[in-house]
Order: C-alpha cells, then structure tokens, then sequence
C-alpha cells in the first residue's frame, strides 16, 4: 500500500477532529517517526515565518539564513540570542517546532491534549533540543499565566476546532485565551486554510488593539494541491485601535481552488467593510468583547452622553441572545438612584419612537434615574421565556457592563415599561384588515385617580380599553364599567370575574354582547376616563360665548369629530350637550361595530357617523363651504357661516327644520393615531398636521370654529415642528399639556380677536352652565383643567 493511501486511511480513521480519543488513535497508528504535515511544509513556511518571528518584542534572533537542517544550531564560544517565547498550540507530530528550534528559537513550547503524542514527541527531542518543553494541555483552556508568550504560532489548530457543525464556541474559547497568553506586541500567526466562518471568528475576534495581515504562503512548484495555505498575522497593540487588514498578494492570481479564494474574498471583504463602519462611526452592534476591548471608552468609567448599541448573550455563555444599548446620563440634574440599571422593552412595544429612536432612549434614561442604563430589546426569540428567565440569563452579562472597578457586586435592578395593571382580561380579540389586531380588554388598576374612588367608591374598580396591537403602548379608549341600573354600583372583584361570557350571535363577523354583557355590566357615559377628553372639552372654553348664545337660541353647533375609537368623546359631549349636532368620521367599519357592541356607542339623528377618509371628509366640507350662499345665522345673531346646496357626494346628513344644515363647521376635533409608531409621532397620522390640511381645516371651519388636535409625541423636536406648521396657519393658537400624560392638546382659532387669558374664569363659569353633568366632580374636572390652558399665539 502506497504512502498516500496510508494517510488517507488514517485520517478516515480520525473522524472529528475535535476529540482526543481518536487522536490517541491516530498517533498511535501513525507512530513517532512518522511526522504528519497538514498544511505547506518547512521550506515555503521557512521564510515568512523567520521575518515574523524575528520583529517580535525580543531583540536579536537568528536570521532566515540559519540551518535548516534536524540538528541544532552550533553556538559554540558565544552566547545564545535572546529568544522569543514561543507557544504551539495543538502541535501534533509536526516537524514545525523542531525546524523554529533548530534555525535558533530556542524558547519553544508545544502543547497539545493528546498524551500519545506529547510523549512521542518528548522522547525524539529530548536529547537532540533539549530545551524544547512540551505539555498535554487543552489549547481551549491553557494553564499559562497571563501574557507569557511574545508568539503563538499555530499550524490548523483552529480550523481543526472550527468544524461546521460542531460552531464557533471551541474556536472562540481557543482566541480568548491566544489573546490572554500573549505579550504587549505579541504575534498570533495562524496557518489556516482560511475558510469563510474560519476567518469570520478569527477578524472579528482580533478587531481592536490588534493589527491584521494575510499572506499566501507558496506552493510546491512540483506539486499544486487544490487547497492553498495561508498565513494570518495578528499583533496585540497597546493602544484599542481600528486598522484595515492588509493582504500581501494579488488575490486574482492565486492558483487553488475557485470556492477558497471566493470565501477569502468575502471574508476580507465584509470585515473590512464593517472595520470601515465602526471607524466612520456608524450606529452598528459591538460585541461585548469588542466593548470590554475599549473600542467605545474604558467601560469602567461613565462618559456622559455616551451610546453604544451592542450584542450580549449567546454562544455557549447564556441562553438567549440580545440586542441592547448602553447609556451613559448625559446629564446629572437630580442624584441618581443607580449606578447601573437594566430596562427590558417588550417585543410588542420595541419599535415605539420611545424605544426605538435615540431621542426616546434618552428620555427613558432621565425617568430611570441610572448614571448608567441598558436598555434590552426582547424580541420573539425570547417569546418563550419568563420575565425570570431573561433576568437570570441576562445578570452575569450586564455586571460586566456596570461602571466601576470595584463595585460589580453593587445590586444591578430590573426594569422594564410595566403598565399598573392589577388584572386584564381580553372580551374580545379581532383583525383588521385596515388597523390589523385590535384588543378590548377589562382591566382592574393598581391605583386609580382620587376623583375617581370619591366619586364611585368601590375596592376594584373595572376599566374597559380598547388597544390596537400597532401603538400598544397607546389606549385608544378607556371607558369605567358600571351595573346596568345603576350608575353607583361599580363592578367590584366579584363582579368582574363573571364578565366573559357572551352571546353566540354574530354581526358583521364580531361576536356581539347582548346589552353590554350577559352580567349587566355596562360602561359608563357620564365620566371620561381618559384625561386628555377631559382637556379637549375644557378648551370650549375659548369660545364659550358663542356656545352659550347658540345654546341659549335652541340653535344647534356642527362638531366634527376625526377618529371614532370607542365612541366615548362623542357619546359624552352627546349627553351634557344636547346642542351639538356631532359627527363623526372613522375610516375603520371593524372600529365602530366593535364601539357599538362592547361600548355601548349609539346614534341618533344628532349624532351620526360616516365611514370615511377623515381627510377627505375635512376636504369636501372646505369645497362645500367655499362660493357665496345663505347666511346661516347661528344662536349669537351673528352670520358665522354662509350655505350653498351640498354637493351629492358629500357626507353631511341632510338638512333638518332644526337648523342644521351649514357647510361650515363650528368644532373639528383630531383624535386619531398613527399607523407608525417608529416616526416619533403617535398622534395625529402626519397627513393630518400637513400644512395643506392644517389650511384645508381653516377654510372648513366657521368663523368663530374651534379646531383641536391630541397631539402624543414624546419628542420636542417634533412637537415643536407641529406647533410652528399650526402658528403659521391660525392667527390664535392655544396648548393643554397634560402633566402626567405625554398628550397635549392644541387648539387653534383663525378669528382676529379672542378671549384673553384674563377672561378664562369668566368663560369657565359660561362653559359649566352648559354643561349638563351628573357628577358635579366631572365637571370641576373640566374646569381645573381650563386653568392649564396657555396661549402660544
């Protein structure tokens, strides 16, 4: 049997690579003469490997033209050169340590698992060098101080632990301690075949404080294998520096196999283009290692302003893995209660503008009260996992992340965007093929405002919302349930545990409840629950004179209100003022089936819904308005509006003998959301602060009209853009911000004159005698928030 055939029947017989049973077997078969070269042998390594070995931090090494011949060097009359300290891991039976030694690298060590071999190797070199040392020791887990060798010199050792199959975590374990055995100015030199996932751990691992070249190593001229060897070179810098890695060779004339140099390529290719990236200073992920290398800071010290998004987790050291960003305060206006806190942001609430955008992140930054906070984005990866689960997975990988030198025992807390629910359940659950998952739940809070347990006490009070999944963190609508019969019997602990149940009959494909709920439960008309209802009935006030003169003639008022949600502005504003002839415009049918059979949204002939596009509603209202037409005097005497015939595609109802009828609109309310989240603008959608709709609302509106948008934005940046774009077009613009909320209420009126701040507690008192309330608390209510109001324009 040839040579060839023998060492091929030997490698079938070693099989994984990665264990030491069979490389026992392997040597053992092979014997201690026989010397097995995987890669490029001594004379085409000769020369590069000398050139590098003899710039490392020890001075004086024999030069290239020393013997290559299996006996030592003569040093006889003269003392040895100092010599770097040499480590190979992984050394096999290969000659490659006997050649370095003989050309003069006299402080060589050899490692490797497999006791067979290690012995072998001892007994043939034992008295021709012996100052060679060799060890069995896992290369994945030396017993080497910290930087105890100016070289590591390996040959395959890496590729052989990077086997597809088995993944990267050997091959990582392996350049972790490379990079921890190795001296200031030490080289890593590894002869590897250089296949993509090879090269892709090997860059990545070696990226800051380390300088990269890649060499062809030459090829037999007799003899032209299909795989070509290659030679990468990593010096460890003191400084935590980006470099480019540099090849020595024309990569189109290399003669070996296509798929070798294309995966070469690639991976030259994508790490220096990432390299690139971090220099330039692009918002892309580090690695912890990379972090913990310096490549944004020393980490231990908190650097105001400081944001890094990175990748924790994985890899063998956790279960989960985890996109997150680091946060440094940026600035310390009240003491911090941490030092380091960690917030988790649910998968459904992770691409808000408040988690999503830098300007978000800081915000949640200030409310944390951390100097320094990590910011978690779970994703579906983590769907199966517990809140626990993640926290103990995730505590041994942000303590490494916690400032300070000393001070990682200090508690790191947990914190996350919770919602002060004591209890939920889901009534109903359905999809929209306009607005997708939308969910109406009964929840009981923690905590409810104090008007409200005056004005209903009861232990657990019940509130119905209605969420869509596209702006979780927004509540659409939130109305208080109550027994049907009786507006002070509030649903208690008892009650609401009995309130899934429901009718089987069906309408328009949503499960309908009969009279609310089989249990008589019922949601309560005469109390807004959300405050931001509270704030846009409250600016009524600024034009309060005209309401109370039209209410006084028994003439009615044209609100329009864009967005329908639950119904519960409308069905309000219905009740304690009978006056108003309110219409309402939902693009959404699914929005008011759902209002009408779990919230109890009704019409009649003065209040009226249209499935429609509020914007091109707004638009047909201000065409229709347009042109001369009959004065339609309203309750103050003064002609506020002039009518023309409605056009046949217009929406408005049709005109009654009670008055109605005006093209122009007296209150247009906005009380829709955005569709993405992500822009940082909640509500309204961004068409509806354009500033040709802004225009388009002017001319639909009366002349005394009020105009009132719910602007949600928790960027400044972008509330000031919708108030400037609203200044421009009104000639009165006013806001409500709303202390707890992030909502705030802007309205806007395009009269030459209008109430004065001066006059607010004279208009407050006209505002309250139109209001026909049950609970006088609701009304004071409105009128504590009418004292928040501030002109802007």
């Amino acid at each position: 049997m040839g040579k060839k055939n023998q060492s091929e029947e030997l490698l079938n017989t070693l099989g994984d690579f990665t264990s030491k049973e069979n490389w026992d077997k392997f040597f053992s078969i092979r014997g201690s003469d026989d010397s097995f070269e995987w890669y490029a042998e001594w004379p085409q390594l000769r020369d590069p490997l000398l050139s590098h070995l003899s710039s490392t931090s020890t001075s004086t090494i024999p030069s290239s033209s020393s013997s290559s011949n299996d006996t030592p060097n003569d040093f006889t009359g003269a003392s040895p050169p100092a010599s770097p300290q040499i480590l190979v891991p992984g050394c096999g039976n290969s000659r490659l340590s006997e050649h370095l030694y003989d050309a003069g690298f006299r402080s060589i060590t050899n490692i490797d698992f497999s006791k067979v071999v290690i012995s072998d190797m001892l007994r043939r070199n034992i008295r021709a060098r012996p100052d060679m040392r060799w060890r069995v020791m896992d290369m994945t887990s030396m017993q080497f101080m910290d930087e105890s060798f100016d070289a590591v010199l390996d040959k395959g050792g890496l590729d052989a632990l990077m086997e597809p199959e088995l993944g990267p975590k050997l091959g990582s374990q392996y350049l972790a301690e490379v990079k921890r055995v190795l001296k200031s100015g030490g080289k890593f030199i590894c002869l590897t075949l250089a296949e993509s996932h090879v090269l892709g751990l090997l860059f990545s691992k070696f990226r800051f404080g380390w300088k990269t070249s890649l060499y062809a190593i030459p090829q037999k001229p007799v003899n032209k294998p299909s795989l070509q060897t290659f030679m990468v070179v990593t010096e460890k810098e003191s400084s935590t520096a980006l470099h480019q890695i540099i090849s020595s060779f024309n990569h189109s004339s290399l003669d070996c196999n296509g798929n070798q140099v294309c995966g070469l390529n690639e991976a030259l290719a994508n790490e220096n283009r990432i390299r690139s990236e971090y220099s330039n200073g692009s918002d892309i992920l580090y690695s912890l290692e990379d972090l913990q290398l310096g490549a944004k800071g020393d980490l231990t010290e908190l650097i105001q302003g400081r944001r890094v998004q990175l990748t924790l987790g994985k890899q063998g050291g956790s279960c989960f893995s985890y996109r997150a960003i680091l946060l440094d305060a940026r600035e310390q206006s009240s003491p911090f209660l941490y030092h380091c806190g960690v917030f988790l942001v649910p998968k459904t609430r992770a691409h808000e503008w408040l988690f999503s955008s830098e300007e978000g992140q800081w915000l949640v930054v200030e409310s944390s009260k951390a100097a320094r906070l990590i910011m978690v984005l779970l994703d579906s990866s983590h769907a199966t996992a517990s809140m626990d689960d993640i926290q103990k997975d995730l505590s041994p990988l942000v303590k490494q992340l916690a400032p300070g030198k000393d001070d990682n025992a200090a508690q790191i807390p947990f914190m996350t965007a919770g919602d002060g629910i004591k209890h939920r359940k889901t009534v109903q659950q359905v999809t929209s093929t306009l607005t997708g998952p939308i969910i109406v739940e009964d929840v009981v809070y923690e905590n409810v405002d104090d008007d409200i347990s005056c004005l209903m006490p009861s232990k657990d009070l019940i509130f119905r919302r209605l969420t869509f999944q596209r702006t979780e963190g927004l509540v659409q609508s939130e109305a208080l349930l109550t027994r049907e019969g009786s507006s002070q019997r509030i649903v208690g602990e008892t009650e609401r545990k009995k309130s899934g149940s429901s009718s089987k009959s069906k309408r328009r494909g949503i499960h309908r409840r009969n009279e609310e709920s089989s249990d008589n439960l019922k949601v309560y008309h005469n109390y807004l629950a959300s405050s931001y209802h509270t704030g846009i009935i409250s600016g009524f006030i600024l034009i309060s004179s005209s309401l109370e003169k039209a209410a006084s003639a028994g003439r009615t008022v044209k609100a329009v209100v864009i967005g329908l949600g639950a119904g519960l502005l409308p069905m309000f504003l219905h009740g304690c003022m009978p006056f108003l002839l309110i219409e309402v415009v939902e693009l959404d049918p699914m929005i008011l089936n759902l209002a009408r059979d779990y919230f109890g949204f009704s019409e009649d002939r003065h209040l009226k819904v249209h499935i429609a596009n509020g914007i091109q509603f707004v638009q047909e209202a201000a065409n229709s308005a347009e042109g001369d037409g009959v004065p339609v005097i309203h309750g103050n005497g003064d002609a506020l509006s002039k009518a023309k015939p409605p056009s046949p595609n217009r929406s408005f109802p049709e005109s009654h003998d009670d008055g109605i009828g005006s093209p122009k609109v007296d209150i247009l309310i906005i009380d829709v959301d955005s569709s993405d989240s992500s822009s940082g603008l909640s509500c309204p959608a961004a068409d509806f602060v354009e500033e040709s709709f802004l225009m388009t609302v002017k001319d639909s509106l009366s002349e005394q009209g009020l105009f009132v948008i719910n602007l949600v934005s928790r960027s400044p940046a972008i509330k000031d853009m919708v108030v400037s774009r609203m200044k421009a077009v009104y000639s009165h613009l006013f806001c409500l911000q709303l202390e707890e909320d992030v909502n705030e209420v802007l309205f806007a009126l395009h009269m030459e004159d209008c109430i004065k701040e001066d006059r607010y507690s004279e208009a407050s008192v006209q505002l309250q005698k139109l209001l026909k309330l049950k609970h006088p608390e609701m009304s004071q209510k409105i009128l504590d928030a009418t004292k928040k109001i501030r002109c802007l324009k």
